[in-house]
């Protein structure tokens, strides 16, 4: 079992600090982790052409990170995505990631759970954990949560690891996926397979 933890910041630092306290517990209970960061090198946005439609869990660009994470993620068996809180919301960073990770490849991540992790100064970090939740709840992921909304505060790392409740939520949050993890695969060994949906039926319009 393998889950890939994503810093949606460009650089190593708060959000990077609190995914590296769930890596603790991880450890502790035998869970293979990979720590992806998206960087700082330029990261497109998801342009609407749908030529991913024609292709297996793949955007039709790969001049960034996107295909290379895709890739990971296959292999992986449950996510939790990270992300500093610029104005109010996760980073554009995330974002334009997980818009085109989750068009061109949602049947990836489809049955495996799924969590996010927020870290900011000060305010916004229920707003967006909102926003973050939302990826996994359209593509039928469990979500794992903790004894409190996964949240650090803090300035710099230095600050965050003074945060001692928010690294609490953080290392229970481990803790529950390692759980979910482990009865997913007990499951799986009892013939126990996920739900088959309904064939997808869209409404575009109110009539």
């Amino acid at each position: 079992m393998k889950v890939l933890l994503v810093n949606g910041s460009s650089h190593r630092g708060c959000t990077f600090t609190a995914l590296t306290e769930i890596t603790k517990i991880f450890d502790e209970e035998k869970i293979e982790w990979e720590i992806f960061d998206i960087g700082a090198e330029p990261l497109r946005d998801c342009i609407g052409c749908k030529s991913c439609t024609k292709l297996e869990n793949r955007c039709i660009f790969n001049d960034d990170v996107v295909n290379n994470f895709l890739e990971k993620a296959e292999k992986c068996d449950g996510f939790i995505f990270g992300s500093p809180v610029y104005y109010a919301h996760p980073s554009g960073r995330i974002l334009s990631l997980l818009d085109r990770a989750f068009y061109a490849g949602k049947k990836v991540f489809m049955y495996k759970p799924g969590a996010s992790i927020l870290s900011a100064r000060r305010g916004g970090t229920t707003a967006s954990f909102d926003v973050l939740n939302k990826y996994f709840t359209i593509c039928q992921m469990p979500i794992v949560s903790s004894t409190y909304w996964n949240m650090v505060h803090g300035n710099t790392p230095e600050e965050v690891l003074k945060d001692e409740e928010g690294l609490q939520t953080m290392r229970n949050l481990g803790r529950n996926m390692a759980w979910i993890l482990k009865c997913i695969e007990a499951g799986k060994n009892n013939g126990i397979v996920p739900a088959k949906s309904e064939t997808e039926y869209r409404t575009s319009f109110i009539r």
